[in-house]
């Protein structure tokens, strides 16, 4: 049976998703901005008209906008919400002009930019920090407790009380390494490393698929090796609250892999680039995720301050890695890019970043199947 969360529902629950998560990526730049004595014209969450707004004291227009994807902070001397420096700002009043973005150093723009992103980062960080505080680390041995009759891992002669220490020639340290490994590669032929009787021992495995469809009727194609952990053998430990950070970063540092293994995949082939979801996907499971309670919830708006992190430093103009790629050039050059290629830049910029969300809102339409109903109405 499909749990569907209903439509108000995923509306709710994208909207607690993600707009806290803008402001305070906008936040980031923003205070970094005051910190150097910058100016903020417009703080802005989502794009388009404005449908509500203030002007603070310091003359920073505080705004929502129509359209709730993404948002910016426009500083003075700052053309738009692409943070395109504006050519008349070298003509204000030297005490307008010194409180401009443009004028500030080099190493203070940087700051500034990549505040955006360290904020997505440091939200994640808090969040996984305290899931560490309130249920502790499992340690869980990469040790084989059960094999499965027929599976990839029999096959490959596994038995109970092997410690496996490398998949496809990377270390192993611990069951859920060994899982995240896995899960990611269905049908792939790696090499497995592990200890059998004190015996260090090497064979190739087929790793198994297996399709698993949860209660809202998403099915995904994992890997599988047919094996469980040695229950005896794991443990729960409390985490101190001096503890957690470490925890937190090690756990990002998991997260970070597994986005990396992804995009490699797609990049090669080896994944089709219809995986790749969009707002609409990120709002389908966000209530999905609403409905199963608070720490499914929390723990996702972990996962996408993340990806709006790694995603925001990319080197694309337009993205706050596109600004952080000029300025490490001009470092390097010791002279700023030339205009003209920054407006190029920004407007190839642009298009990329267009022509992957029409790619990505064609995926998750198509996720919601409403390719296939019109290819069954016009058939």
């Amino acid at each position: 049976m499909n749990h569907s969360p209903g439509l108000l529902l995923t509306i709710l629950a994208f909207v607690l998703a993600i707009g806290p998560l803008i402001f305070l990526h906008e936040l980031g730049h923003y205070l970094a901005g005051r910190w150097f004595g910058v100016k903020a014209e417009e703080f802005a969450v989502g794009f388009g008209q404005e449908i509500a707004g203030f002007t603070d004291r310091r003359g920073t227009r505080w705004k929502l906008c129509a359209v709730p994807i993404g948002g910016y902070v426009r500083f003075a001397g700052d053309m738009d919400a692409s943070s395109r420096t504006d050519p008349d700002w070298l003509n204000l009043p030297p005490e307008e002009r010194a409180r401009t973005f443009p004028a500030k150093p080099l190493w203070q723009k940087s700051i500034i930019v990549a505040a955006g992103p360290v904020a997505n980062f440091i939200i994640a960080l808090i969040i996984l920090a305290g899931f560490a505080l309130a249920v502790g680390r499992a340690e869980i041995p990469a040790t084989v407790g059960a094999v499965e009759q027929g599976s990839a891992a029999a096959l490959a002669g596994l038995s109970p009380g092997d410690r496996i220490t490398a998949l496809g020639g990377r270390p192993v340290a611990s069951f859920d390494d060994m899982i995240q490994f896995v899960h990611l590669r269905p049908g792939a032929r790696v090499q497995v490393d592990y200890v059998h009787q004190g015996t260090a021992r090497t064979a190739m495995i087929t790793i198994g698929t297996h399709e698993q469809k949860d209660r809202f009727g998403n099915i995904a194609r994992m890997g599988r090796l047919g094996i469980a952990a040695d229950a005896a053998a794991i443990r729960y430990v409390p985490v101190a609250p001096w503890e957690a950070p470490g925890v937190a970063i090690a756990k990002m540092g998991q997260i970070l892999t597994m986005m990396r293994d992804v995009i490699g995949q797609i990049i090669l082939g080896e994944r089709s680039v219809k995986e790749l979801g969009g707002p609409l996907q990120i709002a389908k499971v966000s209530g999905e995720q609403f409905t199963l309670g608070l720490p499914h919830f929390v723990f996702f708006v972990a996962l996408v301050s993340i990806n709006l992190g790694v995603i925001n430093l990319l080197p694309v103009p337009v993205l706050d890695g596109g600004h952080l790629l000029f300025y490490a050039i001009e470092a390097v050059r010791r002279r700023p890019v030339d205009p003209q290629v920054m407006e190029w830049a920004f407007r190839g910029g642009l298009a990329a970043v267009l022509a992957l969300m029409l790619m990505v809102t064609i995926n998750d339409l198509g996720a919601f199947g409403l390719w296939s109903k019109l290819a069954g109405l016009i058939g």
